[in-house]
């Protein structure tokens, strides 16, 4: 296809109620979309690096900047038949993955709709349907948390992630895991604790956890790997692994038994695919995360979570869980599988920005056109 024209949005999207981690709160999702056009048609892309550079080093309006003045101008008017000669032309540049992933996403999106093949099965996905899990961040106390689990337990939820951070800790855990004693957890470090920390690890062992989601430093797979030979509980990598070839550093190194993928920390779903298959080579088993996209990203997210070796419960959230009103139409909403777990169908059509909210919410925008 080639690519006549790029229009980039910065957005705000304002959450009920803030998102709060061990790097910070988040009253509104701060994500970029893109609508890509080839001839007659267009298709959306959209990545959420969030507001501020706390989650990664990009953010909302660095990913919009590094869109519009380098990465968008180096591929519009190309003719660009593969994901792999587009991550080739926005190669040059270095990291900037959610930058990256903007236009990623949008390419596959228009691959989607120029060749009529709905999109998992484009990358390659063999099933419609994956199962879900239910996250909550830090709260006020943690009888405000036990109220908001139990509904999640009760709708059959097969997984419980739960925000970690100092104060927010060992206390916390321990409470939740003597009231749910047989429900499936793992905790999300939002990389807020060291090696130094190895000790609060071990005990953290006798929790039956599925995991530790990203324990140690948003760049470190080493330490990582140190980490996990001290302890039982299996780690698993989210921020560290921004690219294929970090991937592949930390399965050499052993440093994690789980990957968490999600296409705007990697830069897209092309790459998002090839982590997923050196994971699968590797006998790791992976799970797709979300960034609280609108359900156009969602839909992204969706799609490769259909992929064989992703086996763990998404990371993949109905709008109505954090937003009053959805950017994009139609919403994401969740269903109930076979077995009776909610689950995520994919999209037969893929979700799009509805205009005038799109209007409403946007901080910044540009267009980027071919010359002719």
């Amino acid at each position: 296809m080639n690519i006549n024209r790029i229009e980039l949005f910065h957005v705000a999207m304002p959450l009920m109620y803030p998102w709060r981690t061990a790097y910070g709160e988040d009253a509104a999702i701060h994500s970029v979309l893109c609508r890509m056009t080839s001839g007659s048609v267009d298709a959306w892309g959209e990545s959420s690096p969030l507001a501020a550079p706390c989650y990664s080093p990009e953010w909302g309006g660095g990913v919009f900047a590094t869109a519009r003045d380098w990465l968008a101008p180096a591929i519009i008017g190309r003719d660009i038949t593969s994901g792999e000669q587009l991550q080739t032309l926005l190669g040059l540049y270095k990291g900037n993955s959610f930058a990256k992933a903007v236009l990623d996403t949008a390419w596959w999106s228009l691959q989607s709709k120029l060749t009529g093949t709905p999109l998992h099965a484009l990358l390659g996905a063999t099933r419609d349907e994956v199962a879900v899990g239910a996250d909550f961040g830090v709260m006020d106390s943690v009888d405000e948390l036990l109220a908001a689990i139990a509904p999640a337990v009760e709708a059959g939820f097969p997984r419980v992630k739960l925000k970690f951070r100092p104060g927010w800790d060992i206390d916390m855990l321990r409470a939740v895991r003597r009231t749910f004693p047989k429900q499936v957890f793992h905790i999300d470090c939002n990389s807020g604790y060291r090696l130094a920390d190895v000790e609060l690890f071990r005990a953290i062992d006798e929790f039956n956890l599925a995991m530790i989601e990203q324990p140690l430093p948003h760049d470190d797979v080493y330490q990582h790997a140190q980490l996990q030979a001290q302890i039982c509980t299996p780690i698993c990598l989210d921020e560290s692994i921004t690219n294929l070839r970090r991937a592949e550093l930390a399965i050499e190194l052993n440093s994690c038994r789980y990957m968490n993928i999600k296409p705007g920390r990697v830069g897209g779903l092309t790459p998002a695919v090839a982590i997923h298959d050196a994971c699968r080579d590797a006998g790791i088993p992976c799970w797709v995360g979300g960034m609280l996209e609108s359900s156009t990203g969602s839909s992204h997210c969706i799609a490769l979570a259909m992929l064989d070796n992703f086996t763990y419960p998404a990371d993949i959230f109905p709008t109505n869980r954090f937003y009053a009103q959805d950017l994009s139409e139609p919403p994401l909403e969740l269903h109930c599988s076979s077995d009776g777990q909610p689950s995520v169908r994919a999209f037969a059509t893929l979700p799009e920005p509805d205009a005038k909210r799109l209007a409403e919410l946007t901080l910044q925008r540009a267009t980027i056109e071919g010359v002719g």
